[in-house]
Parts: structure tokens; C-alpha cells; sequence
């Protein structure tokens, strides 16, 4: 670490405000950048160098909060030290604990030359996940270009236009995927989500947009609410029209796999050549079993497994885990 909390100003040294304040500053969490030539064991090295570091910046973080920093006469900087050190403290809690962010993702693929899309987190509330920028949706969008080659073929060629190819994103989130996928193989992508996600869906939609018609790819957005008529984007209205449809990271309540598997039914083309993509984590045993109950909602849609794989990525909603690899289960689905 370039850091070296010994050196930073200590509460029993009594300091300015302002000496404490510049080393909070120091210590802020920038967003990280995940490169996809960086190793997995990089990674599981780079984790485990920063948690003693970690639990140092901690208890410093804490020291400052508990003190009542008394030698400070000024109320109102020892507001701002209290809050700052929170937000330090904050940021080292997961992504949950952050503020809003921005973060940019380096991609690329065989056809097309590196870009990077540049996505807006606004903090997390409640049950709002969506606001969140998924790992998995990252490892799947490093993935589309062998998914062009390999899975899609029949469907689209990389490095030609193939916008005549319509493409829905469910469960879009913060807009990544469906974005990649756009800019990628350049389609054009519907991106959804619930009425909640969609205003920030579409500001990432909107900061990205030159970039990936630079591309040659076209990307727009709508409410789509899975299993319900009502409260949906206009453009939903007709059924089955797209000839591929993604999901990222969809499943995390036990009727998400009906729910999920009833919205890819009604929306995917009867054709026998439409694909449905789909990435699940497998963080848990319960993640598992809603991978294995959303497999068999899916063949009683008629809609069965042609290709599955798993493929290990990276996440940061619990930074203090040890080891941040996650096994993600992904598979390729057909109609029968």
C-alpha cells in the first residue's frame, strides 16, 4: 500500500482539522476498475494484501468518529471530520454502504477496438437492486464476442452491421450488458427493468449513446414489469418479436424463476433459431436451487437448455469476503 496509516495524524496527537481532513481524503475508496486481462489470481492476491490494510483504515476511521475531538473548536469542522470519516467508513462496508458512484468498463472483442462504457450507480436503497452494476453482467458482456462466434452464429456475423437483429435485455439494471451487447455485435437492444430503474437506465443510456452508434450498434429503453400486462412500455405490447433476449444476475427471490421464464416465453420469437441467453451467480445454495427451479419453468415453457457453462467472475457487495470469486452458471436456451 502506498499508504501508511502510522503516518497519518493520530487522534492522540491532537491535529488541525484540516491535517485530519487531508488524510480522510486520502483514504477515499475510488470505484474499481475491473480489467478483463487481470488474472483471477491477481485478484485473490490483491484481496488478500489490502485486509490487514483494511482493518487498519477501520479502527483509524473508528478513533475519529468515538473521539470527541475536543482540542477542535469549531463545530462545524468537526461535523464535516465526523461525516467524512463515515463516508469512509461507508465505502469499506460493500457497495452497499456507498453513495452514488460512476465507474467506467474497459471492453472489447475480436471485431471491434477497446471502448469503455460509463455507467452512473446512484446509491442504494432498500430493495432497489437494479441500481447496482452486477459482476456477472460484466463477465457475461466480456463474453459476447465468443457467444457471437460460438452460441449466435446462425444469428449474426461480429464486425458486419446486424441491426436488423433484435435484441431485449430483461432485468437490465444499470444498462451494461445490454449496452455491450449493442456496441459488440452491433444490434439493436431493447433495455428493461421496472418503472423504479429505468430514469437511471436511461441517463446511462443517454451518456453512452455516441459511443456505441460509433460502433454501429442502437440501444433504447422501456418499462417491463415480468408477468404483468399492466404498466409496461408501449413497444411491449406486440409479443414474441425479438430473436435474442439476455439476463444477467436475474434470480434473487423464490418467484423470480416463473416470473422470469413466463417474461422470456412471451417475448422471445416462436422461431426454432431465437436464443435466450441467461447468467446466474451461484453465490449460495439458494441461488442454486432457483437456477434448477428456473431450468424447469423454462422447459415447461417449451423452451429448453441447447448449451450451459459456468465461467468464474468477480463482485464487490461484500468487500470483506475473502476470496471475491463467484462460479457463474450460464446457459444458451432454444424453443423446441
Amino acid at each position: 500500500m502506498s499508504i501508511s496509516i502510522v503516518d497519518l495524524p493520530q487522534v492522540w496527537q491532537k491535529p488541525t482539522s484540516e491535517e485530519l481532513l487531508a488524510s480522510l481524503k486520502l483514504l477515499k475508496v475510488d470505484p474499481p476498475i475491473w480489467n478483463p486481462k487481470t488474472s483471477r489470481k491477481v485478484i485473490l492476491e490483491t484481496y488478500q494484501n489490502a485486509a490487514q490494510f483494511r482493518r487498519e483504515v477501520a479502527a483509524y476511521l473508528s478513533s475519529i468518529i468515538k473521539s470527541n475531538l475536543g482540542w477542535i473548536q469549531d463545530e462545524d469542522e468537526k461535523e464535516a471530520l465526523w461525516d467524512e470519516a463515515s463516508r469512509r467508513l461507508a465505502e469499506r462496508c460493500g457497495r452497499a454502504g456507498m453513495g452514488e458512484i460512476t465507474r467506467r468498463w474497459p471492453l472489447e472483442s475480436q471485431a471491434s477496438s477497446p471502448f469503455e462504457l460509463i455507467i452512473r450507480e446512484p446509491p442504494i436503497t432498500g430493495d432497489c437492486l437494479g441500481l447496482k452494476t452486477w459482476g456477472s453482467s460484466y463477465l457475461l458482456s466480456q463474453s459476447l464476442g465468443k457467444i457471437a462466434e460460438e452460441c449466435l452464429s446462425h444469428l449474426l456475423q461480429l464486425g458486419h452491421p446486424n441491426q436488423s437483429l433484435e435484441v431485449l435485455e430483461l432485468g437490465s439494471g444499470t444498462g451494461l450488458l445490454g449496452m455491450a451487447a449493442a456496441a459488440i455485435w452491433q444490434a439493436s437492444v431493447v433495455l428493461t427493468d421496472l418503472p423504479n430503474i429505468v430514469p437511471n437506465l436511461a441517463y446511462n443510456i443517454e451518456r453512452n449513446r455516441s459511443t456505441i452508434e460509433a460502433l454501429g450498434g442502437r440501444v433504447d429503453s422501456g418499462t417491463l414489469i415480468w408477468g404483468c400486462d399492466e404498466g409496461n412500455a408501449e413497444q411491449f405490447s406486440v409479443k414474441n418479436q425479438f430473436k435474442v433476449v439476455l439476463a444477467a444476475d436475474p434470480l434473487y427471490d423464490d418467484d423470480h424463476p416463473e416470473l422470469l421464464s413466463s417474461a422470456i416465453h412471451a417475448h422471445l420469437m416462436q422461431d426454432k433459431d431465437a436464443r435466450a441467453v441467461v447468467m446466474v451467480p451461484q453465490r449460495d445454495l439458494t441461488t442454486k436451487k432457483l437456477v434448477a427451479k428456473f431450468v424447469v419453468a423454462m422447459e415447461a415453457s417449451g423452451l429448453t437448455i441447447l448449451e450451459r457453462h459456468t465461467l468464474v467472475g468477480q463482485d464487490d457487495w461484500d468487500e470483506d469476503e475473502e476470496n471475491p470469486g463467484i462460479e457463474c452458471w450460464w446457459a444458451v436456451f432454444g424453443r423446441r
